[in-house]
């Protein structure tokens, strides 16, 4: 099937939103608009797998994943696509699924391949999305900016075997696997019950006779030596981890072969990843015939939702050298950034670090630029979204990283229309913004949210395109990656 732009009057009181594409059979495909914020697909010729109804002309379908997926069939460039190895990539993650032509105004031709749908289980369950609702997102925002070059689509953080079947069902090319349940913190144990805990293990002959008191040359500039102790705590700290990210892979290539990106992140912990804990993880997948594109340490240094790193920078670029130069060497997979959200102080060294195989991964910051445009346009609105956000704080934020302290924010109520802004700008009430996502898209400010979007929407994409392009300029890749 060929697909190219054709001009083509819209129905009687509806506007042209997109490009038309035309398929090999001549049956034309556009997005309109029938009121504000009610786009809807318009198919003129073959309507055969939509479901729609009859227009003045052809019919007018909402757009649903049902649909979104029958528009990816006419379509090779709508359907989640393998990241490209030679090119760094980027994950939008949009929590409220309207923000994909923003986001591919960000790359600005930058040479990123973005990951246009991404959403965890838990994200799903905070908004009251599926995995086929952020797919359909992807889809119509991709075919909206008439964009045809390749994106992919990550079941982010799975914990379950479960939902990753559910996510590749659905095509998915891309799958995160979060094992954090199973990472112990050896790292505080004492000798005692470290050695306990290590003969515990399965495999734990074979493991001791795997590393102990041996040294890894990773290449000319690395040499890393694993004494009994370094074997037992990393084993004892991500073995059940590694276990658990073989059972989801197995499960996926037993769904759906082996053609699909597999990411490992151990991001979501207390303690940082040593080069040597990466190294043993690295290993045992590859010792188990893990095929893994990206893994997600957890790094050094503070890395909250919402705003940029904190830390030891030095410390944070020699883990990082060591990091990379492993990731290079065991088989060429990227490291991905989690909490990737606003770490602009992170990206210039993280792309050179890792000479551009590299993943960062974004979500949060794209619904708080949605909240930056209401707090624009209808500031009350915020103003109760903002009260609302500090009312489930506490409850909000059990799963996330985060440093945010409600006493040192600023009255809301006290704030004049032209300061509310600011609560977008500062550490404490961004991060308390930024994790009541779930409270306020379930809640009753869900369709308010949408309207403001819906009236101003160019503002919105453009804001979108602004901050996750300052992003993308900070990865520091030219369009020749």
């Amino acid at each position: 099937m060929t697909e190219s732009t054709a001009d083509r009057r819209a129905p009687d009181g509806a506007v042209s939103v997109a490009p038309v594409h035309s398929a090999a059979d001549g049956t034309t495909y556009g997005l309109v608009r029938i009121a504000p914020g009610e786009l809807r697909l318009h198919v003129v010729g073959n309507p055969d797998g939509f479901d729609g109804e009859a227009a003045s002309e052809g019919i007018l379908c909402p757009l649903t994943p049902e649909n979104a997926a029958a528009l990816a069939e006419r379509f090779d460039w709508l359907r989640p696509r393998r990241i490209p190895e030679d090119r760094p990539s980027f994950g939008f993650g949009d929590r409220i699924g309207i923000a994909a032509p923003g986001h591919l105004r960000a790359l600005r031709s930058s040479g990123v391949f973005p990951v246009l749908a991404q959403q965890s289980v838990r994200e799903n369950v905070r908004t009251g999305r599926t995995f086929a609702d952020v797919l359909a997102g992807a889809v119509f925002g991709a075919f909206r900016e008439g964009y045809s070059g390749g994106f992919g689509a990550d079941a982010d953080h799975l914990k379950e075997p479960t939902d990753a079947l559910e996510a590749a069902r659905l095509g998915y090319s891309f799958f995160t696997c979060d094992p954090g349940d199973h990472v112990l913190p050896a790292e505080s144990m004492s000798i005692d019950e470290l050695r306990h805990r290590f003969a515990e293990i399965d495999d734990a002959d074979g493991i001791r006779n795997r590393y102990v008191d041996r040294s890894f040359a990773v290449d000319e500039t690395l040499v890393l030596h694993f004494s009994e102790e370094d074997v037992m705590r990393a084993a004892v700290k991500y073995g059940a981890a590694v276990e658990h990210a073989v059972r989801i892979h197995r499960a996926l290539v037993g769904e759906i072969g082996s053609d699909f990106d597999y990411e490992v992140s151990v991001d979501e912990t207390e303690s940082p990843t040593s080069p040597l804990e990466h190294l043993f993880v690295a290993l045992e997948l590859r010792r188990r015939d893990i095929e893994f594109v990206s893994l997600a340490p957890r790094f050094v240094g503070a890395m909250e939702k919402g705003v940029d790193w904190r830390g030891d920078f030095d410390r944070f670029s020699t883990d990082l050298a060591q990091h990379a130069t492993i990731a290079r060497s065991i088989g060429g997979y990227r490291l991905s950034l989690h909490s990737g959200s606003d770490k602009f102080s992170l990206y210039p060294t993280f792309t050179r670090e890792t000479e551009g195989r590299c993943h960062v991964k974004t979500a949060g910051t794209s619904y708080l630029v949605a909240l930056e445009v209401v707090a624009r346009y209808e500031p009350e609105l915020f103003r109760r979204i903002a009260t609302s956000s500090l009312a489930a704080f506490a409850e909000d934020k059990a799963t996330y990283h985060i440093s945010a302290d409600p006493s040192r924010i600023p009255s809301i109520e006290g704030l004049s229309d032209e300061r509310l802004p600011e609560l977008l700008a500062a550490h404490d009430s961004r991060q308390v913004l930024h994790v009541a996502f779930g409270s306020i898209l379930q809640g009753e400010y869900a369709g308010e949210i949408a309207r403001v979007l819906a009236q101003h929407e160019e503002e919105h994409f453009a804001a979108l395109a602004a901050h996750l392009g300052r992003h993308i300029d900070g990865l520091e890749v030219t369009s020749n990656a």
